[in-house]
């Protein structure tokens, strides 16, 4: 079983909730054209000649997963040190999505990276790459201050693979259904 890097099992906000997320990282984020706004679960993940295989296993799964409703309302930041920090958004319920994710992790129990950082999985949706504390201290006042809460019910997550050439983007290549209602 092989992890790539070309490929990730993530959250993905309805696209007619993308406006204010953009607009955020068009200013902020060199990987705007890479990813969509997301929320990772998996990364890495399976080779995208895999998700026939696997896509069973996550409907089987994801069919007793209730779909739940996700806001996006406060900003926080990962700290890499030599004042770099990445600028990101909290999805709320965090407790829902980390269940989400250690459910769907029983698959592919490999696929851990997300776990192993120094806090666990920490949920959220990066905004962009900012170098210097008071500057990002100020940017995360600013959005705060003047950002519109986004929700949207989460009733399906993704599988997402880009080709490995450096340029090409992330795209949806599956869709798997939470419980249906």
């Amino acid at each position: 079983m092989t992890k790539v890097f070309t490929s990730a099992v993530v959250i993905v906000p309805p696209q007619n909730k993308w406006a204010p997320i953009q607009e955020i990282r068009k200013i902020y984020d060199r990987q705007i054209d890479r990813w969509m706004p997301h929320i990772t679960l998996l990364y890495p993940f399976r080779p995208e000649a895999e998700y026939l295989s696997l896509e069973k296993e996550f409907i089987d799964i994801c069919q007793y997963i209730n779909p739940f409703e996700v806001s996006l309302k406060e900003f926080h930041y990962f700290n890499h040190g030599k004042q770099r920090y990445t600028l990101w958004i909290k999805p709320e319920p965090v407790v829902l999505i980390k269940n989400l994710q250690s459910t769907i992790l029983e698959i592919v129990p490999d696929c851990n990276d997300v776990i192993k950082y120094k806090h666990g999985f920490r949920p959220h949706l990066s905004l962009g790459q900012i170098q210097g504390k008071n500057k990002l201290l100020e940017i995360i006042k600013n959005l705060q201050d003047n950002f519109n809460e986004i929700h949207f019910l989460l009733n399906e997550i993704y599988f997402i693979s880009r080709e490995k050439t450096k340029t090409l983007k992330f795209e949806i290549k599956k869709r798997i259904q939470l419980k249906k209602e």
